[in-house]
């Protein structure tokens, strides 16, 4: 039952012989306690929380020293092997001189012999002294290694999040492009023209007949029409990069004063659809690339007259931006 609720019932109950003082008193506190009470509820939730991101945080660090206590347990091991390798050692010479100051007296045979085993004694000494050393420093160095990997291993981490970000944003951006340039271009698509998304790109193609009179340069209405329709688009989205390819088939052009062949008819086609975009539109001509790809990339390489249809062909690539992943890419 609500603590209000109970005072306000006992305070029927002993209204006739409470002083109306003393009751505000009571029901002061009663408030305070309710207001105290739900001040430790909120506390509590707040440590809660706080208390799983700790131990989530304490779980990578203790995989972490578990990994460094073991390979240190490793070479603490392979450090104890040398010290006793060093103790025996150190035995032996002290043995030796032992023995030959015992047997300095005797013949010189003798003692030249000991002098020998003493000093490779001595030589093999120096060398367990050597190799001490040499495995201290390599715990060291790979201490320094373990803390240095770890800190390279926290900056990539970051820069993968950064770039899986970035590269999600850029697939958005085209798919969004994608569904932009189809509900503009609604009508012509798969009617001459197909919208497609690839490797990260958007590939607009146009057969010929959408665009041009056979051996012309000159777009008809209807393709200005559409090209127009794409210009809208393009000029809302001022991080789009626009790649203009022409292609013919493989039929040689006969050369007049104005085309000379294939390579000259794809190229003046694609730059006479740059021109349109950009007429009438803030669009920055540094966005465009106009290519003249003539009869080497067809989409169907058989000799018939629609493979020819279909290699007779404008493709508008847009390609969004990279210039963040390019940023992240440097910093590394």
């Amino acid at each position: 039952m609500n603590n209000k609720l109970v005072l306000l019932i006992f305070a029927v109950f002993i209204a006739s012989c409470v002083p109306i003082s003393k009751f505000n008193e009571m029901k002061r506190k009663a408030d305070d306690c309710d207001k105290f009470n739900q001040q430790n509820k909120t506390d509590i939730e707040n440590l809660q929380v706080s208390n799983t991101e700790l131990k989530s945080q304490l779980e990578v660090l203790t995989k972490e020293r578990d990994k460094l206590l073991q390979d240190s347990l490793t070479r603490y091991q392979e450090l104890k092997q040398m010290q006793l390798d060093y103790n025996k050692l150190e035995q032996q010479y002290h043995d030796f001189q032992l023995a030959q100051e015992n047997t300095a007296k005797g013949n010189a045979k003798e003692t030249t012999k000991l002098l020998s085993q003493l000093q490779e004694a001595q030589d093999n000494l120096q060398k367990r002294e050597d190799e001490l050393r040499k495995l201290e420093y390599t715990l060291e160095e790979k201490k320094r290694n373990l803390e240095a990997l770890a800190l390279q291993n926290e900056k990539t981490n970051k820069q993968m999040k950064e770039m899986a970000q970035s590269l999600s944003r850029k697939d958005s951006i085209v798919k969004a492009l994608k569904n932009k340039l189809s509900a503009a271009l609604m009508g012509l698509e798969n009617n001459g023209l197909t919208i497609k998304i690839v490797n990260g790109k958007v590939y607009i193609s146009l057969e010929e007949k959408l665009l041009f009179k056979s051996g012309s340069t000159a777009v008809d209405p209807g393709g200005v029409s559409a090209l127009k329709k794409l210009a809208r688009v393009l000029d809302q989205n001022p991080d789009i990069n626009i790649m203009i390819e022409g292609h013919t088939d493989d039929v040689p052009y006969r050369a007049d004063a104005a085309i000379k062949d294939n390579w000259d008819l794809s190229a003046k086609r694609a730059t006479a659809i740059v021109r349109i975009l950009l007429e009438g539109t803030n669009i920055d001509p540094k966005r465009f690339t106009a290519a003249g790809r003539s009869q080497y990339v067809p989409i169907d390489k058989a000799k018939s007259a629609e493979a020819r249809q279909k290699n007779r062909r404008t493709e508008i690539i847009l390609t969004p931006k990279l210039d963040e992943l390019y940023k992240i890419l440097e910093s590394n």
